[in-house]
């Protein structure tokens, strides 16, 4: 696979949905090698929604960038380096993109497989209204809220800045492929790391509450982040292979 030495651009938007789920619950889902990273009692799992803009590799002309709209269903997790040494970052089951150039190079030039997307998305600079149908008709994503000044007092975190350092942690993510023992690794480089919390009014997920992966009363919605305007670099990273 062809892979560039790195990928930037502008995070023109990033929302971060995160829910509290059941750890024993989300280790069921993890491939080997993987342990949910934990808040309190809590596994952390949830969706980026992230409009990226100027995307080009490294050195190219501005004229050859793309944008798009994306989302990933992600899992905060922990798993073990030589010697010992525990990293931290989020396994990705999921990846949608409106994108279909993203969609056919996603796996091939860069890391990252993409399933085909339609997304709908309002935002004004303050509130959001956002929906995602994948093309194959296996999830959807709908969102509306608007920023705000403070975490709502039934999340987990006791404060903005607890909540913002669990989650700049989350910088490399794996991500599932095709190949079952293969999963693509992928580092998210930020210029800054700026976010502000986000009221959410109501959200769905097709993922979160299929009851067959997450039994009811197993997960819960936690609150919302949101980023914008931060040139960033995506670089790859060797891929995490699983034991047979």
């Amino acid at each position: 696979m062809l892979r560039p030495p790195a990928i930037h651009g502008l995070i023109k938007r990033r929302l971060l949905l995160n829910f509290r789920a059941d750890p024993e619950v989300v280790q069921r889902m993890l491939p080997d090698g993987f342990v949910p990273k934990l808040f309190k009692e809590y596994a952390m799992v949830g969706i980026c929604l992230i409009r990226l803009e100027q995307i080009r590799p490294k050195g190219a002309p501005m004229f050859l960038s793309l944008s798009s709209e994306n989302a990933a269903h992600r899992v905060a997790v922990e798993w073990s380096r030589p010697h010992g040494l525990t990293q931290e970052g989020v396994y990705i089951p999921r990846r949608d993109t409106n994108s279909k150039l993203v969609a056919f190079a996603g796996g091939r030039v860069f890391p990252g497989e993409h399933q085909h997307a339609r997304f709908q998305v309002e935002d004004d600079g303050v509130s959001i209204s956002f929906s995602m149908a994948s093309i194959d008709r296996s999830a959807s994503v709908e969102v509306n809220g608007r920023t705000t000044g403070a975490l709502p007092k039934s999340s987990c975190f006791d404060s903005l800045e607890g909540a913002s350092a669990f989650f700049e942690k989350g910088c490399i993510g794996y991500s599932l492929t095709r190949d079952p023992l293969h999963l693509d690794g992928i580092e998210l480089r930020t210029k800054r790391w700026e976010v502000a919390p986000f009221e959410v009014t109501d959200v769905h997920s097709s993922f979160f509450e299929n009851e067959s992966m997450f039994p009811k009363g197993t997960i819960h919605f936690d609150h919302g982040l949101i980023m914008r305007n931060i040139p960033h670099e995506w670089w790859s990273v060797p891929p995490f292979i699983r034991s047979v």
